[in-house]
């Protein structure tokens, strides 16, 4: 069964900015759970099939003329309607004023009622964004995310390889560290996958015979970034000398995270190898990629033109 993901109603309201007309005295407990945001014109009409109460709902102009059209009985029924249904919040925007009834009615049911000065429709896609974020599937991961030229690269390998010394060396080289030794990943918006540090940690990076430091009290706020999209996975492992590495990069790897799949690398690990100057490289070869150029099959053509057309090398 999939994990149900929740975020604090408090927290939205601080987040977007909202005016309180009335709270419920469970608000601070009250808890979001979906994602999807409704509008409640068909409600104040009477049509409440689908209607679901976890659902917070945002009005605008065109619901606030509705009910000031209806008399005064018609629009008291018309709101109390939807108090009865207890939807988790009622947001109105535009600068609008609430009629009279919202505010009683929301006082007798016990609802959740804010405001916005924003655009019904700029609210809208600001709330469903920041659901997005905050219900996403989500899962911990023990490694390293880096900003590298625009690209987000996880590195992964077992404990000791050196993924942590290697962000050092790409943050002394320009490039931005997002978390160290675990990275919260979310996928948000279908298919992308966004990862930060937990709040704990954030900043920090570990190194074994040195201890913890804080990356941005070191470096500064230029070389910490707070999230990044991930583009790229790298895994670092022991050289062994008798296994067969891809020295071509022909067929492109993968690998699935939450359900996403991200390409990936494998990078042989042994004395006197640059490992940052190599994720730049890795970084910038799948950037080259994902625009539509990839160098070995580009080899790949050119050798087989040689072959076919009988040209020396």
């Amino acid at each position: 069964m999939a994990t149900e993901y929740s975020v604090l109603l408090s927290t939205l309201v601080k987040e977007h900015e909202l005016g309180v007309v009335n709270t419920s005295s469970d608000y601070e407990e009250a808890q979001i759970t979906s994602m999807a945001v409704g509008r409640p014109g068909l409600q104040f009409a009477g049509f409440f099939e689908y209607f679901d109460p976890r659902r917070m709902l945002v009005s605008g102009k065109q619901e606030n003329t509705y009910l000031e059209r209806l008399d005064a009985t018609a629009r008291y029924v018309a709101v109390e309607r939807l108090m009865e249904k207890k939807p988790c919040a009622l947001i109105i925007c535009h600068h609008v004023v609430p009629v009279p009834e919202i505010t009683e009615l929301a006082k007798k049911h016990d609802i959740n009622v804010f405001t916005s000065e924003l655009d019904t429709s700029e609210f809208m896609a600001q709330l469903i964004s920041s659901l997005h974020i905050h219900l996403a599937p989500r899962q911990t991961i023990h490694g390293v995310l880096v900003e590298v030229y625009g690209e987000g690269v996880l590195i992964k390998g077992d404990s000791g390889i050196g993924k942590s010394e290697t962000a050092l060396e790409l943050i002394k080289r320009g490039h931005r560290l997002i978390a160290d030794d675990a990275v919260e990943i979310r996928r948000v918006l279908g298919n992308r996958l966004v990862g930060q540090a937990p709040a704990m940690i954030r900043h920090y990076m570990e190194f074994r015979g040195l201890g913890v430091i804080n990356a941005r009290y070191i470096y500064g706020v230029g070389a910490v970034k707070s999230t990044q999209t991930i583009h790229l996975v790298v895994n670092l492992e022991n050289w062994e000398d008798y296994k067969p590495y891809d020295r071509l990069g022909i067929e492109s790897e993968y690998e699935s995270i939450l359900g996403v799949d991200v390409p990936s690398v494998t990078i042989p690990v042994r004395p006197g190898r640059n490992l940052a100057v190599i994720l730049e490289l890795a970084a910038m070869n799948n950037r080259q990629k994902k625009l539509g150029y990839n160098a070995a099959q580009d080899l790949e053509t050119r050798h087989d033109f040689g072959i076919d057309n009988n040209l020396e090398f």
